[in-house]
């Protein structure tokens, strides 16, 4: 079944807004910024070789698309949907041979189970701590039984779920095991995990879950 997309709730519209004042700049340096990160490029190959199909990979949340090509340059059938009209703007002009859609990854305009796998690279993490479940079940909704989900995010090093003064909008950092908790709870299984501690430019550690929906 094909949900009817919904408006995007204000709190994403401001959101969207805030990507689409910042987008050119956010997009230079984005574009290269793998590069100098081997543990990110590491979890991202073992997500592609978790995929096992040749069917169809989302970027839930793509922003300028680098990622989504780096996802292509790993042989899946990648494409993007992003809430920014600008990102998604620059993800065409960079990246023309690939598919790039504006959309809200609160309620996706795809049918059930229709992916083969889905990158959430902290993109989730402007939504409220009460609204993460329904993302997930989102996530869940859009994904094949036992097709890969890769969340990346901002974790929280011992302490509680967390705001802090994200450049573009506010945004949270999770403690692993809880989000672990809520994307068990909305039915998927934990393949794997990875912390990375900040670079000398970062301020906080970067959290990885590599996940499977779950099997009928």
């Amino acid at each position: 079944m094909t949900p009817s997309p919904s408006a995007p709730s204000a709190h994403s519209s401001r959101t969207a807004a805030a990507y689409d004042a910042v987008a050119v700049r956010y997009a230079e340096l984005a574009r290269d910024a793998l590069d100098a990160l081997p543990l990110d490029r590491a979890i991202l190959a073992a997500f592609a070789e978790h995929t096992g199909s040749a069917g169809p990979v989302a970027e839930l949340g793509c922003g300028p698309g680098h990622m989504t090509a780096h996802l292509r340059d790993l042989g899946l059938d990648a494409f993007g949907v992003d809430l920014s009209p600008a990102m998604i703007r620059i993800a065409r002009e960079s990246y023309p041979d690939l598919r790039f859609e504006v959309g809200s990854i609160e309620a996706l305009d795809l049918p059930d189970g229709t992916l083969d796998g889905g990158v959430s690279w902290y993109s989730a993490i402007h939504a409220a701590p009460g609204e993460v479940p329904a993302y997930l079940a989102e996530f869940r909704r859009v994904l094949a039984p036992g097709a890969p989900l890769l969340l990346a995010f901002f974790e929280s090093e011992g302490g509680p779920v967390a705001e802090f003064d994200h450049k573009a909008a506010p945004a949270y950092r999770w403690p692993i095991d809880t989000l672990a908790a809520l994307a068990a709870d909305a039915g998927f299984t934990e393949t794997g995990r990875m912390l990375r501690e900040p670079l000398a430019d970062e301020r906080f550690r970067r959290g990885h879950l590599l996940l499977r929906a779950a099997l009928p």
